[in-house]
């Protein structure tokens, strides 16, 4: 748990993410980010000098391999409230629509029940488990496929909603986090959506990992490249 709260407070303080009285979402998939991120939250609210809560909000796309009483063991274990938000994310996305690239279309409905969920139980953050790679996955997706230059902030203002979106594990590699769940025996959802393996951020994954074996300093360059380039956020 240490090592992950030091990525977590470090992205905390860089960033300023926190503050006094805050009540934060933290949106709880199942998967190995999420439940990290949540138990180092419930870990860093013992000694962090300012004062905030918590609460997960999990929402059920309709997937059959979600499971509803996994999520409910894991908050009841660290005595976290939880909230499970039906929704037709499946049904509307993949039955429906079929969509051919539907990870785009998915988030927005997940980040609109998120966004509304924790406005309705008093919230003015809402904390997202992206870690490293998932910073600069993200970086290159936008780089080949739309040719700008960005990824998603560590901290960002949602003007409509009034609500602040912060990542606390935006320092943490994916190999980290891993390391952490199986040294604790940790169980999660180990797939979260039928796209998993099989998208463009896990080609742009396969990349990095691919580079590595002749530039192993691809990673801390990229995010260095991040850091320099003046996107919003950094």
């Amino acid at each position: 748990m240490q090592k992950i709260l030091g990525y977590m407070r470090k992205a905390i303080e860089d960033y300023n993410m926190i503050s006094e009285g805050d009540k934060i979402a933290v949106a709880l998939s199942g998967g190995k980010d999420s439940i990290s991120m949540l138990m180092g939250f419930k870990a860093l609210q013992r000694f962090y000098p300012k004062k905030f809560d918590i609460i997960a909000i999990s929402i059920n796309p309709g997937f059959e391999f979600f499971d509803t009483s996994f999520i409910e063991k894991i908050c009841s274990d660290i005595d976290v409230p939880l909230f499970i938000e039906e929704s037709h994310i499946k049904e509307i996305v993949f039955d429906i629509r079929n969509e051919k690239n539907p990870c785009s279309l998915c988030a927005n409905l997940r980040r609109g029940i998120l966004n509304g969920t924790a406005i309705s139980h008093g919230c003015n953050k809402i904390a997202l488990g992206h870690n490293e790679d998932d910073v600069l996955e993200t970086f290159l997706l936008n780089l080949f496929y739309t040719g700008s230059i960005s990824t998603f902030a560590p901290i960002s203002y949602m003007d409509r909603s009034k609500m602040t979106l912060i990542r606390p594990l935006i320092y943490a590699p994916e190999k980290e986090i891993r390391k952490f769940i199986k040294r604790n025996n940790i169980e999660v959802i180990k797939k979260n959506c039928p796209m998993d393996g099989v998208s463009k951020r896990e080609d742009m994954k396969n990349m990095i990992k691919s580079l590595q074996v002749d530039l192993p300093h691809i990673r801390s360059n990229l995010y260095g490249a991040i850091k320099r380039s003046n996107i919003k956020g950094w």
